[in-house]
């Protein structure tokens, strides 16, 4: 198995002595009459009660399961330290097919598990879960956001999503080429399902040349058939990545997708993307530095999404939460400022500004 950085090591270990560990609460859940396996990963609540989705996804084991519910849990933490919202980090998994396994029963379940947190945990959306999923776990607990407006919730987060990565994007073409628009840029998108849909829309809108690809042909194909000018399609992503004249590469799927063997075959100038937890292992921020390639943090770029669901627990308003996603292109902007100031690569700018924000908070909480 693998810890948090990718390197193999024992979970106990990772979670408590491990620099990438420090989580204030790990909860093994399970639930046999419905087969609900699920660890919730609370990284932080210094800044208020952890949020984040909840990713239902086919692990291998579960210790892979339980790596990646801290690792998700630690990112959400920073995510919301650099979106300025009141919520520390915190992340659920529930292992099984989604396609397969999910049932009410099984959601039932879960939405037990996380009300007896007592709402030290705010669940959402993730990989595998919608909105009608956070419906279902809401009639067994108040802590649930992505609801359905029929149910007093802000709907599909990936609209937002999408919105701050365009905004991310608009940042780093203001930082690299000292213009913010996108028309005639030619951006690369790996991962067209629920927010990098939405993506190609802003980026067309703007006049954007786009190429995509999905490892799902139907994704692919709703893409084309609603913007048959300027989108291409590709095979795959190691396609993708090699694409001459690329300005923007997005990655939008998974997470890890930039590592040994992307980095260098990376043609873009700029990777600003909206998955999470895009740099494989600690050093790939640097190897992207030293090839001349402006890589705006994931977690930070990715945050309307949250911002969105942290909204609805105050009484959803979506221009307010559009406009505090607009200011994603302010707070890249940021740390690209910060970055060329201290001599470091823009993630490790990110990271010091989330850390000193947690770390003011904690301390402010002590006195």
């Amino acid at each position: 198995m693998t810890d948090v950085t990718g390197a193999p090591a024992d979970v106990l270990h990772t979670l408590f002595h491990s620099d990438q560990g420090g989580h204030e609460q790990v909860v093994l859940c399970q639930d046999r009459a419905s087969g609900l396996k699920a660890v919730i990963a609370i990284h932080s609540t210094a800044l208020g009660p952890a949020l984040g989705g909840t990713r239902f996804y086919p692990y291998a084991t579960e210790a892979e399961a339980v790596a990646d519910a801290l690792n998700l849990a630690r990112g959400m933490s920073y995510k919301n330290a650099m979106a300025g919202l009141d919520h520390g980090g915190g992340k659920a998994v529930i292992i099984g097919d989604p396609e397969r396994d999910k049932t009410e029963e099984l959601l039932l379940a879960y939405g037990r598990m996380v009300a007896s947190l007592g709402g030290r945990y705010v669940t959402a959306c993730d990989v595998g879960t919608y909105v009608a999923d956070m419906d279902v776990v809401a009639r067994e607990c108040r802590w649930t956001t992505g609801r359905s407006p029929e149910n007093g919730g802000a709907g599909d987060s990936s609209v937002l999503t999408a919105y701050g990565v365009y905004q991310g994007m608009r940042a780093s073409a203001q930082h690299l080429w000292g213009d913010p628009s996108l028309r005639g840029r030619k951006v690369g998108i790996a991962g067209v399902g629920k927010v990098g849909h939405h993506l190609v829309q802003h980026l067309r809108d703007e006049g954007a040349e786009v190429v995509i690809t999905d490892v799902r042909e139907e994704a692919v194909g709703r893409i084309l058939a609603a913007h048959p000018e300027g989108v291409t399609a590709v095979a795959d992503t190691a396609t993708l990545i090699r694409v001459q004249d690329l300005d923007i590469y997005a990655p939008c799927a998974l997470g890890g997708a930039l590592n040994d063997d992307t980095v260098p075959a990376l043609t873009a100038k700029v990777v600003c993307g909206a998955a999470n937890n895009q740099l494989a292992h600690p050093g790939v921020e640097k190897d992207l530095a030293d090839r001349g390639i402006l890589y705006a943090p994931d977690y930070v770029v990715n945050a309307g999404g949250v911002i969105q669901v942290a909204d609805e627990l105050h009484g959803f308003d979506f221009e307010r939460c559009r406009a505090k996603a607009a200011k994603i292109f302010d707070t890249t902007l940021a740390i690209f400022a910060r970055a060329k100031t201290d001599g470091i690569p823009p993630a490790a700018a990110a990271d010091r500004i989330a850390e000193q924000r947690m770390h003011e908070a904690a301390t402010e909480r002590a006195l």
